[in-house]
């Protein structure tokens, strides 16, 4: 599984500063609404930079790609220490030396994967199976309108500052295409190496929550220990949202369920969460509908048969569905 990264680093200012700093980069930078300005000078370099210019707070926003910073190759423990080195030079010589990376607070940091699941079709069939999962323990369903309630499954944390999205790569693509003026070309280049692709995206949001993970305290050390940690972190989450297992209609799911588990009291338990599922629409909601306190014990159990407690639609034109995992 390859990650692509991406850092939000944010620099609050006194107006003095502030005004300081965009005015050397004012004539060339990109006005937006809302008073913000963007600055491309050093987009070919991994750094994105934003000036916020809101009435009472002043931000200067880095978004930082690390494969770019570094060449293409992903971020990982063995050239987190370089990626540092780097952005620390793109920064200070960015700011003349007036600021360093720990000026800034490492505010956001996104884990993104592509999963190939082979075809446009296979594509959808995963978005509607797993849009059967519904709400999750300490997330909620949510709607995000730059990718489209239709063709994704998102999901916000309620208090832990970890947003999670997984979505169809080609038909985001293609709304973004319907809504941009310019790189229109590039978009339909990239539109036609997306089909097959399922993108999938772990976002933390909060510095809190970056600083609760690392156990770091400054931007440099919290991204070396993300770059070192980012799969890990990225699969937790996500076995934590996706259950492990194929997915099948529900008759066929309690057919395999009632030859392969032995343990009659297990068995009860897997065949009740297999139905409450639908009834309840949502995960979260059958397991708490059957109301038992080692919910843990029933879905390893259908990890270990390979089985998702998620069924197939009656509607859903198809038998079975792949383990998503196989693809990663």
């Amino acid at each position: 599984m390859r990650l692509q990264y991406t850092f939000e680093l944010n620099l609050i200012l006194d107006s003095e500063r502030f005004s300081k700093l965009l005015g050397r980069v004012y004539s060339k930078s990109e006005y937006n609404d809302d008073d913000i300005f963007v600055d491309h000078s050093l987009v070919s370099k991994g750094v994105l930079v934003t000036y916020r210019d809101k009435q009472y707070k002043k931000k200067v926003q880095l978004t930082v790609n690390p494969n770019l910073i570094l060449d293409g190759d992903e971020p990982d423990k063995g050239n987190a220490e370089k990626l540092v080195r780097k952005l620390e030079k793109r920064i200070n010589d960015y700011f003349g030396s007036a600021y360093t990376l720990d000026d800034f607070t490492l505010s956001k940091a996104y884990f993104t994967t592509d999963i190939d699941v082979r075809s446009r079709t296979n594509v959808g069939d995963y978005i509607r199976v797993l849009q059967r999962i519904g709400k999750v323990k300490g997330f909620s369903p949510s709607r995000d309108d730059k990718i489209g309630e239709d063709i994704s499954f998102c999901l916000d944390g309620n208090s832990n500052g970890v947003d999670f999205r997984i979505y169809d790569l080609e038909g985001q693509l293609k709304k973004q295409l319907e809504e941009v003026e310019s790189g229109r070309k590039h978009l339909r280049e990239d539109i036609k190496k997306s089909e097959g692709l399922l993108r999938a995206e772990v976002r933390l949001i909060k510095s809190s929550t970056i600083r609760a993970l690392t156990d770091k305290f400054v931007a440099s050390d919290q991204i070396t220990d993300l770059c070192g940690r980012g799969q890990r972190i990225f699969l937790d989450i996500f076995q934590w949202i996706i259950p492990f297992g194929d997915f099948y209609k529900k008759n066929k799911a309690v057919e395999l369920i009632c030859k392969t588990v032995t343990e009659a009291k297990i068995r009860r338990r897997m065949l009740r969460l297999v139905a409450l599922v639908p009834e309840k629409k949502s995960l979260l909601l059958a397991q708490k509908a059957l109301g038992y306190r080692r919910i843990g014990e029933v879905m390893e159990e259908f990890h270990a048969i390979e089985v998702s407690p998620v069924t197939l639609s009656k509607r859903h034109d198809i038998k079975r569905l792949d383990n998503l995992y196989k693809y990663m």
